[in-house]
């Protein structure tokens, strides 16, 4: 027993042999290495969502329909996840009037890049979501917008490009000058709006200004657009950009700013400015269902990417 005391004494005394300092300075180390982890995992665990807050019809239908899988089109047969990008439709397992109907207030014309994959564009959402109000052509096919310069806006960056608060001043411009080289023997319905308009005070809350008719967005890759920006038929048309607005696309291109958006983010944050700066009006919500498809897949994306650091997290620990 006295042999025993005498070697448990003697391992004790050599574990506090060890330096207090070592020994706290380890404990530091795990400690920290714990910390950084939990940080790391929290701050992926709950970026910063975008699209939290939107006012959005039951994605329920989605839901049943990403466990189901891929369906058949109606129209042309092809398998398809949710939609058909093709026909413009939705697919089998998603009924139509299951799927949010949006008022648009104007029209809207897509350019549509002939190399852009179908699959991967964005906007065939305002197509499903708002189709009286919006059609999608692909490039060389173009409308003829000459005769209506002052009532189109094509949404695009460059130089150019102004505000959309500026929108209505700079149509009041175009019509002006229109009005200055028609016959001014020849009274018109152009000639009176002009001079109601010229007599309007653009930052009065009652007064509107110039129509705007419809806007056009290209759908294309941003190495792509030069193509169709640079064609005759959109020259000389109202430039517009949305300055202030960031991406949240998974497909988002490398080496270019978060203002670039995808072709349905700039819709969708397009009609929300127009609501509010243009047409006066509070916004409540009316154009988020433009998103539905959207966020539903950027939500299916985000959860994905987290489930896969997860695992990796899991795998070198």
């Amino acid at each position: 027993m006295i042999c025993f005391r005498n070697s448990l004494k003697l391992w004790f005394e050599r574990r506090m042999s060890v330096s207090p300092s070592a020994f706290l300075k380890k404990n530091e180390e795990n400690n920290t290495e714990f910390v950084e982890t939990k940080q790391s995992q929290a701050t992926f665990i709950a970026p910063e969502d975008p699209l939290q807050n939107l006012c959005l019809a039951s994605q329920e239908i989605l839901q049943k329909a990403q466990q189901s899988g891929r369906s058949k089109c109606l129209r042309c047969g092809g398998s398809r996840m949710f939609y058909c990008y093709t026909c413009c439709v939705p697919v089998e397992n998603v009924p139509v009037e299951q799927i949010p109907l949006v008022k648009l207030p104007l029209k809207i014309d897509i350019i549509k890049h002939p190399n852009e994959t179908d699959g991967k564009s964005t906007a065939i959402h305002a197509k499903l979501l708002a189709p009286e109000f919006v059609n999608i052509y692909t490039y060389p096919c173009i409308p003829e917008y000459e005769e209506k310069d002052h009532e189109v806006a094509l949404i695009f960056p460059g130089p150019q490009s102004i505000s959309i608060k500026d929108i209505s001043f700079h149509l009041q411009k175009r019509i002006q000058n229109k009005g200055k080289t028609d016959d001014p023997k020849r009274p018109s319905f152009k000639h009176k709006k002009t001079e109601e308009w010229e007599s309007c005070d653009l930052n009065d809350s009652k007064c509107k200004g110039p129509t705007l008719r419809k806007v056009i967005f290209i759908d294309s890759t941003w190495k792509q657009t030069n193509k169709i920006i640079t064609d005759e038929r959109l020259q000389g048309l109202l430039q517009v950009e949305l300055k202030t607005r960031k991406t949240c696309f998974w497909r988002h291109q490398k080496g270019k700013p978060d203002t670039f958006l995808s072709t349905i983010e700039a819709i969708y944050y397009f009609l929300v400015d127009y609501h509010t700066d243009i047409l006066k009006e509070k916004y409540k919500g009316q154009y988020d269902n433009l998103l539905f498809f959207y966020s539903f897949m950027y939500q299916l994306i985000k959860n994905a990417k987290y489930a896969g650091t997860n695992q990796t997290t899991k795998l070198t620990r």
